[in-house]
């Protein structure tokens, strides 16, 4: 369970920092919508839990889950942080949704742990 924990910690911050790379070509063009600045920042959110979820799907063991039945778990916990958060400041969603996304893959291990 650690494993699966820590792989999918490494690939949440991988996909993150692939979202960020898009994102900040995105930024330096100076974005004048704020709905486009939004779903841009909402996204990351998306691909941070993809991230998650990939990491845990990646390793012998996922409790041969459908990929979907992973990822909700880290996308729900990442679309929270981000939401609850952004107001604060955009920059700090990464911290809320690597906090609860993580949360979320030991909630669900333990979840499946229990169901085994």
């Amino acid at each position: 369970m650690v494993v699966r924990v820590a792989c999918s910690l490494i690939f949440a911050g991988i996909f993150y920092t692939g979202w960020m790379a898009v994102a900040i070509g995105a930024f330096k063009r100076g974005i004048d919508n704020v709905v486009v600045e939004v779903v841009l920042w909402l996204c990351a959110a998306v691909v941070t839990g993809a991230g998650f979820a990939v990491g845990v799907a990646l390793l012998p063991g996922a409790r041969r889950s459908k990929f979907v039945d992973i990822y909700k778990w880290p996308l729900i916990a990442c679309v929270i942080g981000a939401v609850a958060v952004f107001p604060f400041g955009p920059m700090l969603i990464v911290f809320e949704m690597f906090v609860l996304g993580t949360a979320s893959v030991i909630i669900r291990e333990f979840v499946m742990m229990k169901r085994a």
